[in-house]
C-alpha cells in the first residue's frame, strides 16, 4: 500500500445537504427532501431529474384522473389518509377547472364563426351600400327615424332591381346584409327615443329639482355600455360567451363552499367535518370538469373533421350527449358510496340538495355573469 493512500477503513466524509447543512443517511435530505444529487454538476443527473419528475408528477395526476371515473373512490380513499396516491382536491379542481376554461372559449370560437362570418358580411354590407348609421344615431323623433329606414330600404331595393336576377350571390347577400342592418339601426335609435321619453317623463314629476344624473360609471352604466360595444363588434356574439364562460371560475369557487355546506346540513349526523365535506365537493366538481373538458374537446374535434368526415359529426354527438347524462348519475352514485345511506334515502337528499344547488347556480352565475360583463 502506498504511503499516501488513506487506510481501507477510514470513515466516508460526511455528506450534508446543500440546502438546509443536515447530515444525509440517504439520497434524499430527511428534513428538507432535497435530492443529494445535483443536477448542475452532472448531465446525467440532469436528464434523470426532468423524467424522474414528469412520471412522478403525470403517474399520480393519471391515476388520480382514472379513478375519478369511479364515483366516490378518490374521495373515499383520500379521506381515509391515502393521499400521496392522489393530486390533491385544490389543486385538481384549480388545474380542470382553468383547463376546461381555455377549452370551453377555444370551442365557442369554433361553434360562433357561422354568426361572425355573418356579422362580417353586414360590416362590409355597410360600406360597400353606405348604411346611414349617423343618420339613425341622430334621428330627432320616431317619424325622422321611419322616414330614413324607409328611404334606406328603399335605395337598396332600387340597387337590387337595377343588378337584376344575374347579380352575384355574394352580392345579394350584402344587400340583404345592409337591409337587416337598416332595420337593426332604426330599432336601436326607437328603443334610445322611448327610454329619453321614459327619463323625461320622470324629470316632469319633480321640475324643481330636475332630472336626476345618471352616474356614468355606475354599474348599469358601465354594462350598458360594454353590451353596446360587443353588439358593435363582428365577434360580439361569440365574445360575450368568452366573457361569460371565462366568469366560470368564479363562480365555481363560490359555490364549491356552499354545496360542501349542503352536505354538512344534510349529513349532519355522520359525522364528519366541514373540511372533509368540502373534499368531497372538490372532487365531484373536478369529475363535472373533467366531463365538461372531453365534451368541449370533442366539440373541436367534431368541428375539424366535419369538412372531410361529415358522418363523424353524429357519433360525436351521441357521444357529448351521453358524457353530459352521465353527470347527474356519477354524483347520485358518488352521494351513495361516500355516505353510505340506503339509496332510497340517499335519492331524496339528493334530489333535494340538486334543487337547492340549481338555485344556488342560477343565482350566483347570473351574479358573476353580469360583474363580468360589467368590468370589461
Amino acid at each position: 500500500m502506498s504511503a499516501t493512500s488513506p487506510p481501507s477503513d477510514a470513515p466516508a466524509p460526511l455528506r450534508v445537504c446543500e440546502n438546509c447543512g443536515t447530515a444525509l443517511q440517504g439520497g434524499f435530505c430527511h428534513l428538507c427532501g432535497q435530492s443529494e444529487h445535483s443536477p448542475t454538476r452532472h448531465l446525467g443527473h440532469a436528464i434523470e431529474e426532468v423524467f424522474e419528475s414528469f412520471w412522478h408528477l403525470d403517474g399520480r395526476i393519471f391515476r388520480t384522473l382514472r379513478e375519478l371515473f369511479v364515483p366516490g373512490r378518490v374521495a373515499n380513499r383520500y379521506l381515509a389518509g391515502h393521499r400521496v396516491r392522489y393530486v390533491a382536491p385544490m389543486r385538481l379542481f384549480v388545474i380542470l377547472s382553468l383547463l376546461t376554461v381555455f377549452v370551453a372559449k377555444l370551442a365557442i370560437g369554433d361553434a360562433f364563426a357561422p354568426q361572425d362570418a355573418a356579422r362580417a358580411t353586414e360590416t362590409s354590407a355597410v360600406a360597400a351600400y353606405e348604411v346611414d348609421r349617423a343618420g339613425f344615431a341622430a334621428a330627432p323623433t320616431f317619424e325622422a327615424v321611419d322616414a330614413l329606414r324607409d328611404r334606406e330600404l328603399e335605395r337598396l331595393s332600387a340597387e337590387r332591381a337595377a343588378l337584376g336576377a344575374d347579380a352575384p350571390p355574394a352580392t345579394r347577400a350584402m344587400i340583404a346584409a345592409a337591409e337587416r342592418v337598416v332595420n337593426a339601426e332604426a330599432e336601436t335609435r326607437r328603443r334610445r327615443l322611448q327610454r329619453a321619453e321614459r327619463d323625461a317623463a320622470g324629470g316632469d314629476a319633480d321640475a324643481t329639482e330636475g332630472p336626476p344624473e345618471r352616474d356614468e360609471n355606475g354599474f348599469g352604466a358601465r354594462l350598458e355600455r360594454n353590451l353596446e360595444a360587443y353588439s358593435a363588434r363582428r365577434d360580439g356574439a361569440a365574445a360575450v360567451a368568452r366573457t361569460l364562460v371565462g366568469a366560470a371560475p368564479m363562480t365555481l369557487f363560490i359555490l364549491v363552499p356552499l354545496f360542501a355546506a349542503l352536505l354538512k346540513l344534510f349529513y349532519v349526523l355522520h359525522g364528519r367535518s366541514y373540511l372533509e365535506h368540502v373534499v368531497i365537493g372538490l372532487y365531484s366538481h373536478a369529475f363535472l370538469m373533467l366531463t365538461l373538458l372531453v365534451v368541449f374537446a370533442l366539440s373541436l374535434l367534431g368541428g375539424w373533421l366535419a369538412p372531410a368526415l361529415p358522418w363523424v359529426v353524429r357519433p360525436v354527438g351521441w357521444l357529448q350527449g351521453l358524457l353530459l347524462a352521465s353527470m347527474p348519475l356519477y354524483l347520485l352514485w358518488m352521494q351513495k358510496r361516500v355516505y353510505r345511506q340506503g339509496w332510497w334515502m340517499t335519492l331524496l337528499k339528493y334530489c333535494v340538495i340538486g334543487q337547492i344547488y340549481l338555485l344556488m347556480f342560477l343565482f350566483v352565475a347570473f351574479g358573476t355573469g353580469l360583474y363580468a360583463l360589467a368590468g370589461m
